[in-house]
Formats: C-alpha cells, structure tokens, sequence
C-alpha cells in the first residue's frame, strides 16, 4: 500500500535531502546555529526557569501500546555496600536502568521512521540492525539543542483546556500554527523549535495513562499532514509535543494508508527533530503569567549511539 499521490507530492515539495549534503545526518539540526542560540539567549528575559520533564517511573507514560515499549525499571546492583578493596568506611549503591529509549520525554533519532525502504537523505533503512544498533543516524548524531523555543498553546488559542474538548482526534493545521504564533506575537524564524502543546499531558497529571496514550475510542487530537508545510516554510529546527502520539489520530485517509504520515514525511523527507512527551502544562501558566510565549529552550538529548529515541530533560528559560 503507497501513499496517496497528494502525500507523495507533499513528501518531494518538504523534502530536505541533499539540502545539506549527501553525507548529512544533521537535517534541520543545521539550522541550530549561532545566531539562533543567540536569539535564544534574548528571550531569556525574567530568569524564570520552567522543567518540561516528566519522571522516568515503572508506572510512567507507557501501558503496553505500542507493545515491547517499557517503563523504566530500577535494578539495585548493589545496597549500601563497601568496596574491600577500598579504604574508608563508606557504603555505597548503585543501580541499572532498563527502559525504551523513548519511554518518557524524549527526542526520535532520524533513524527512527523509514518508509519505502530509506530514511532521511536517502540513506537505506538496512543500515539499522540488532547488533549494531543505527549505524547511521544514531542519537549520538542528534544536535545540542539550545534556541529560541516558541510556545504554541492551541488550547488557549481555542479557549478550552484541552484540544480533545474541541474534537477528540482534533487535527492542528497549519492555519491553527499561524492563528497561535499571531496570539503570542511571535514571528518564527530559521532555527527556531516549536513547542506544541494539545492539552493532553493534563490526564496523564491526573493519572489517566490509558486516556493519555489512547485518548478516546483512539482518537487522539495532534498534528496532522495539513501542518507539515508549515514547519517547512518557516525552517523550523525542530518541533516538540506534550501527547503520546504526536500527531492526530485517526489520520486523515479512510484506509489509514496515511498512518503516522506525520512522522514519515518530518522526519524520513524533512530531517525534522521531533519528540513527544513534554510536559507544557507549567510553561502554559508561566508564559501566560509573564505575557511572554518565546524563551530560550535548552535540551541536551543523551548520545546513546546507534539508538533511535533517546531520553531528554528540557528546560525553558523565560
């Protein structure tokens, strides 16, 4: 099954491939220069400082959907013990983390999504194996993340709490981007990253996991392929979501031959950093208290090579 001729038309117009080489495996990480981290540095205007983390928990974000996801579970590998061949009286413990790379709040490698056999910038997605993890596109190729973060804060643009009260498979556009940028006053520019938010993170808060990472009847309100061009035209380095899914569910084709169209075409065409699982809850307050939806964003994604999703504890700086 291919995609529609209308979505293979929009994958060839955001394409990114060559934009930066043949050999690059940055793709929209190019655009985190200089001037955009000083750009960045600018917004910091108040000092005020906003975690955008959720904890890494056994009954954290993942229930078993998609399956061989795990929550993150702590191993003691030693209790309060001494080391006989070390001086002193000290004890110490140590433990051993088990968990999927993108189990909480995390950013996707570009080897995350292929589709018709390739990833980003035409690489072949049998670059990837069991043994040796992403060969390419790993993500320790991931870029240190420090810019000019925008809020975009659609249910407050829409006047609700969460996007799900307006339709709960809510699809965001790329109108819906321009309507909320203008709300916040913002104008975007190369380099900066996009924060997302749907509302959703307010029923995984409220210990709702199954409505978090199902939503209702499996809808789910996100991104939608009526957003992708605007994140081409406006050169975004990356953009970032507080759901489970990232994009609107159920997808915009009757078959789902679309599905996770949203992924494909930022990250396999465009070279897209993107992730899910931000918490924006306490920035939506903080940026509405400080009438202020730009800061600068610092996030530092763990390079954990060959892995296709790697764990991130972003920071907004107001």
């Amino acid at each position: 099954m291919g995609l529609p001729d209308h979505l293979v038309e929009l994958a060839q117009k955001v394409s990114n491939w060559g934009r930066w080489g043949d050999d690059d495996e940055l793709g929209c990480g190019n655009l985190l220069t200089a001037e955009a981290t000083r750009r960045g540095v600018e917004a910091a205007r108040s000092g005020h400082t906003v975690d955008l983390t959720v904890e890494l928990k056994l009954d954290g974000i993942q229930i078993g959907q998609p399956a061989k996801r795990l929550n993150p579970i702590i191993t003691f590998t030693s209790m309060n013990e001494r080391d006989t061949f070390a001086p002193g009286i000290w004890a110490g413990s140590d433990d051993l983390l088990t968990m999927s790379t993108c189990a909480g709040t995390h950013v996707d490698a570009l080897s995350h999504v292929a589709y018709e056999g390739y990833f980003y910038n035409g690489i072949p997605s049998d670059t990837i194996s069991a043994n040796s993890g992403a060969t390419k596109l790993g993500a320790e190729k991931l870029p240190q993340i420090t810019t000019r973060g925008v809020l975009l804060d659609l249910p407050l643009l829409k006047g609700v709490a969460g996007l799900d009260e307006v339709e709960p498979g809510y699809s965001i556009t790329g109108e819906d981007l321009d309507a909320a940028a203008e709300m916040a006053k913002v104008d975007i520019q190369s380099g900066d990253v996009v924060l997302v938010r749907t509302g959703e993170m307010r029923h995984y808060r409220a210990g709702d996991r199954n409505r978090y990472a199902l939503g209702v009847n499996y809808q789910l309100p996100g991104l939608s392929a009526y957003s992708i061009e605007w994140m081409h035209d406006n050169d975004v380095a990356g953009a970032f979501v507080d759901s489970y899914a990232y994009e609107a569910f159920p997808p915009t084709q009757a078959d789902w031959s679309d599905t996770l169209i949203v992924h494909m075409l930022q990250i396999r065409d465009m070279g897209l950093i993107q992730g899910q699982n931000w918490d924006l809850e306490d920035l939506a307050v903080a940026c509405a208290d400080h009438g202020q939806w730009d800061f600068l964003l610092v996030a530092n994604p763990e390079p954990l090579k060959g892995a296709t999703s790697t764990p991130v504890a972003p920071m907004a700086i107001l």
